[in-house]
């Protein structure tokens, strides 16, 4: 279906002209999944920020919102075809492309093995994941340079119109779920799950297209204006307890970036990683106070049905991922291999923090 568009927005790219490059200058024009709102692309904007100033002005980066020069859904083509420079999204969202996608983008489950969103970031740096993500492209057989941006979660298992107080009350209800396997392991439990775009779901919810929806944290998912129409917020899920945003600069423009530059920007990324989870514990806080004080949003438990049910249902499409797919096994071993060294320890030290936490959030009670 893209490549039948291709002739079509040829045309209309002309004027785009994708990459100026000048006496060492890249200006790479990027498009983001999302409208030019929102926190996701304020990050962006400060990550391309940085790049322009650890490159002296030679490399650029200009964002421009979901849809403008090609359809979301074609984006990590477009930027394979170079009819974009680079594109901004999330990894798990090509998991039909490729399955180990999902590892990257969102592992579901922490990968079966109790990685969180910064265990995730230790096996990335540390334990061999950069190298498999840079083999990920080779794999989806994408001229496609990844840059890993913004990870966050534990993200809310979603908004609701009415309380669920067990499995059988979501079951009965039609659920906006991320895209690719994080959706498909819903559907997999009896969920009436829906794929759509950020952009769709609250006018899905006000037409009652859908009943209840999941996108991300209580920051953007205020900035969405869910609470316009749902009440009912449940923090805990496992759909995607680790998440990360990427961008993808085509391979062809990457390696017009001089070797330096290039390496700038890989530190730029880096920071922008560090940012992201930083930045998102105390703005999460302030936006949940927010939704609680002033729109009357209700924050409640997700059923403990939930986490048995969703659980067994990753592993089993882990497992049988990995059984089809010789790259998606190598990645998720990697995991394991890392988990069970790293996450003993790391579970037991967040055990305590999560009781001083919970500790300190009874007195505010």
């Amino acid at each position: 279906m893209f490549k039948n568009k291709v002739g079509l927005l040829a045309a209309a790219l002309v004027a785009f002209s994708s990459s100026a490059i000048a006496d060492g200058h890249v200006h790479l024009k990027v498009q983001s999944v999302l409208s030019s709102t929102g926190s996701e692309v304020g990050y962006v904007r400060d990550f391309a920020e940085d790049v322009a100033a650890l490159t002296n002005g030679r490399v650029t980066i200009e964002v421009l919102p979901g849809g403008s020069v090609v359809p979301n859904l074609d984006l990590i083509d477009a930027v394979d075809a170079g009819l974009i420079d680079g594109g901004f999204a999330w990894t798990h969202y090509w998991s039909g492309k490729h399955p180990a996608a999902m590892l990257f983008g969102s592992p579901i489950a922490g990968a079966g093995v109790g990685i969180d969103n910064i265990a995730f970031l230790s096996w990335f740096h540390s334990a061999g994941g950069k190298e498999l993500y840079k083999q990920l492209w080779d794999e989806m057989d994408l001229n496609v340079h990844g840059l890993m941006l913004q990870p966050v979660g534990p993200e809310a298992l979603g908004w609701f119109k009415e309380p669920i107080n067990s499995m059988d009350d979501f079951r009965k209800l039609r659920f906006r779920a991320p895209p690719g396997i994080p959706g498909q392991t819903y559907k997999d439990i009896g969920v009436a799950a829906v794929a759509m775009g950020g952009g769709d779901i609250l006018p899905a919810l006000e037409k009652g297209v859908i009943d209840a929806a999941e996108w991300c944290c209580p920051e953007p998912d205020r900035d969405f204006g869910f609470q316009k129409v749902l009440k009912y917020y449940y923090l805990q899920g496992l759909h995607q307890n680790v998440v990360n945003a990427d961008m993808y600069i085509n391979g062809d423009r990457w390696n017009e970036i001089s070797e330096s530059d290039q390496r700038a920007i890989e530190i730029a990324a880096r920071a922008a990683r560090l940012d992201s989870l930083s930045n998102r514990i105390y703005n999460n806080g302030k936006a949940l106070d927010d939704l609680l004080t002033n729109y009357g949003v209700k924050l409640m438990d997700t059923p403990d049905d939930y986490f048995s049910e969703y659980m067994a249902a990753a592993n089993a499409t882990l497992a049988q991922n990995a059984e089809d797919n010789a790259f998606f096994a190598e990645v998720w071993q990697s995991q394991k291999d890392f988990a069970k060294i790293a996450v003993p320890f790391w579970s037991g030290a967040q055990a305590s923090n999560a009781k001083l936490g919970l500790a300190f959030a009874e007195t505010l009670k």
